[in-house]
């Protein structure tokens, strides 16, 4: 029973639900400042369903993101990535149409992430000073593409091609009632397989409660952007990918230690330059829609969203050491960073102190997960017998390898 309890504390703690109860609390703070101030209601689903549009972009390079830190690795470079795919869309579209068009730049974008993933991997180069390198070197690739101006569709069709897949609303009444409910299933059943309840699968309880919870708050009229469509499909798939498949368990155990992944025969090159890829065609889809939404590209587009794109991961609890993270909870991260944006904007109160606020959280959720993971991995000690040592019950790894 201790042992049970101890255990639902953990994953009710502010380590495990922390982004859950933030995001939570600053939505009821936001709604009583508008309603106090005489402004229209902020949890109205218009308006939360514009939350989840603002963030989708975001999320989709957040959830790759989160894999790829789940792996050890790190990718600056996602940012300057969209920027190339959107550049590559709207630049060749009028000559190609859309579909090849768009095909076109989520292959280069797979290019620069496998480009990425091989100098990482087999050239030794520590990640983050190789996507800081691809980073700079893709903005002057964006660069060249647009010659330094702003291009735009003229093709009236490509136009209408674009509105229709990232324009537009979806009724989404039913089908967010059905994946809140198989959510909050998945969510249970998860629980009670051997070891306890798990942060993942309370995440995926939460998340399906929140979506039953907003259809049947908002009824049968509910409709959402397609942007949002995609980000929640793939987030659904990688949350699937990473819980219950062994090549979940491989990424996992990847990031967590390489060398043992290495010796149970896992490819561990395999599974990292995986992770880039995945990353980089993630941030091209992003930057598909970007150029979608748009009709058209600046050199300077999504300049220092990459910085978003982690401070949500980090925000969801994502180790930068590897072996643990949570896609839901980037997802939650995201819609956190996006809630400040949109009730700053809501209550009228400038960009000034926004980005003050924003780096403050970030902090504060980092601090949080590193204490409370020292706390976690405190070696115990017992009593060695007739009052000899203390004899260590769980020693941290010493670094040494077999």
């Amino acid at each position: 029973m201790t042992e049970r309890m101890n255990g639902w504390r953990r994953v009710f703690g502010l380590r495990e639900a922390g982004v859950y109860y933030a995001l939570l609390l600053l939505a009821v703070v936001l709604a009583v400042l508008t309603a106090a101030s005489g402004r229209p209601p902020y949890l109205s689903a218009v308006n939360i369903t514009n939350v989840f549009y603002q963030s989708s972009l975001v999320s989709i390079m957040g959830v790759a993101m989160t894999v790829i830190l789940i792996t050890g690795n790190f990718d600056l470079s996602v940012a300057s990535v969209a920027a190339l795919a959107a550049a590559v869309l709207i630049g060749v579209s009028g000559s190609l149409g859309f579909w090849p068009a768009a095909g076109v730049a989520l292959l280069v974008a797979a290019a620069v992430g496998l480009l990425n993933g091989v100098i990482v991997q087999f050239v030794g180069i520590n990640a983050f000073i190789v996507t800081l390198g691809t980073l700079t070197a893709i903005r002057g690739v964006v660069l060249i593409v647009t010659n330094g101006r702003s291009l735009m569709v003229e093709d009236p069709s490509v136009m209408a091609a674009m509105a229709a897949f990232e324009g537009g609303r979806v009724a989404v009444f039913w089908p967010l009632l059905i994946a809140g409910i198989a959510a909050t299933l998945a969510g249970l059943l998860d629980s009670r397989r051997p070891g306890g309840m798990r942060a993942s699968a309370v995440g995926a309880v939460i998340l399906g409660l929140t979506l039953a919870s907003a259809a049947l708050l908002a009824g049968q009229r509910l409709t959402v952007a397609k942007p949002v469509i995609y980000m929640l499909a793939f987030t659904a798939v990688v949350w699937f990918v990473l819980r219950f498949t062994t090549m979940g368990r491989r990424l996992y155990a990847v990031g967590g230690n390489a060398e043992a992944a290495r010796l149970s025969g896992i490819n561990v090159h395999g599974y990292k330059l995986a992770a880039f890829m995945l990353s980089s065609v993630a941030a091209g889809f992003a930057g598909v829609l970007f150029g979608c939404r748009l009709g058209s590209i600046n050199p300077t587009a999504l300049q220092g969203a990459e910085l978003t794109v982690i401070a949500a991961a980090i925000l969801g609890g994502t180790s930068l050491f590897g072996g643990a993270g949570s896609v839901i909870k980037t997802v939650a991260g995201a819609l956190l960073l996006f809630t400040l944006t949109n009730g700053f904007n809501t209550l009228n109160l400038g960009a000034n102190y926004q980005g003050v606020i924003e780096g403050t959280v970030v902090v504060v959720a980092a601090a949080i997960y590193t204490v409370g993971g020292t706390r976690r991995s405190r070696p115990r000690v017992a009593l060695g017998a007739a009052g000899t040592q203390p004899l260590p019950l769980a020693a941290p790894d010493s670094g040494k390898r077999v």
